[in-house]
């Protein structure tokens, strides 16, 4: 049975904010603000952080941090800010405190950061009952990052822009993945810096993609294994490079890079039982850490 995202507590409310992983990753080039334009497909996977909010309590905001990976649960916290965004849209201070168990990987490119705060958004929204609709919401997550307003809808879709400019695909697409979780914090701003741009590999990237895209085979666009930020990042962190062409060459399939890295997966075909297989290989052979994730629904 799969879980939902909200789930009712004695004493508030349970919100899950998923993982997501790029299933193709294009750079367009450099927008004039600075910024890169990107065009990615990404998908939320069932691997969640947790957030508990609990009203009451003076001071507006008390955030909590725990869990298997430790964050700063300081003001650069995007909780947070969610949380000071919502209360200046809707003139004044909500008391709650929030607990994040952090089980998704920092510095992965698994959009935990972006995800924390949509649930956040979300979570406030619904238990104080604030009534901002979709529009309302979508227009906060647009101010507090690229990635976050592609949490509150999904679960598949193709985004554009900063990753702001989102456009749902509705497939059949499901699938099991790998998950390969190297214990590597890769630096997204390093890695876009980082970036030499090849604007003719980017029109023949997206030529192929958008003929997949229309024909709906969002399977051979993830067996594309498409990630412009690759090269940048490998040669940031050559130990990931390595550890990319060991695992393929264990005959799994093409291993993919999600987002700016650190996180990787692959897609091998076969049964449950054959994933898990092909992941204890993975485990005696090269000894990094995976889980085996999946699609969700909403």
């Amino acid at each position: 049975m799969e879980l939902q995202q909200f789930e009712k507590t004695d004493m508030g409310l349970k919100v899950r904010a998923p993982a997501k992983i790029n299933l193709s990753l294009l750079i367009a080039g450099k927008r004039p603000d600075g910024y890169h334009e990107i065009d990615t497909i990404m998908t939320k996977i069932d691997l969640f952080d947790e957030l508990i909010f609990v009203p009451g309590g003076e001071g507006g905001l008390e955030l909590i941090c725990s869990g298997q990976y430790k964050v700063n649960s300081g003001p650069d916290n995007l909780i947070t800010n969610a949380h000071h965004l919502i209360c200046d849209t809707i003139g004044r201070i909500l008391s709650v405190r929030i607990h994040l168990r952090k089980n998704i990987p920092v510095g992965a490119g698994l959009g935990g950061g972006s995800s924390d705060a949509a649930a956040t958004l979300l979570g406030l929204n619904r238990l104080f009952e604030i009534g901002l609709d979709q529009k309302a919401v979508w227009k906060l997550a647009s101010q507090l990052g690229s990635d976050v307003a592609f949490f509150l809808g999904g679960p598949l879709a193709l985004c554009r822009g900063r990753g702001e400019k989102i456009k749902e695909i509705r497939s059949d697409f499901h699938f099991q993945a790998i998950l390969i979780l190297p214990d590597i914090s890769v630096s997204t701003r390093m890695v876009y810096e980082n970036y030499e741009h090849d604007k003719e590999e980017y029109k023949r990237l997206c030529g192929s993609i958008n003929s997949l895209l229309t024909k709906k085979k969002i399977d051979s666009v993830a067996q594309m294994c498409t990630n412009m930020l690759e090269t940048s990042c490998f040669a940031l962190h050559g130990e990931l490079a390595k550890l990319k062409s060991r695992i393929e060459s264990l005959g799994f399939g093409p291993v993919c890079l999600s987002g700016s890295g650190s996180a990787m997966y692959c897609l091998p075909i076969g049964t449950t039982e054959d994933i898990e297989r092909c992941q204890s290989i993975l485990h005696e052979r090269i000894g990094c850490r995976s889980v085996i994730v999946n699609n969700i629904r909403w």
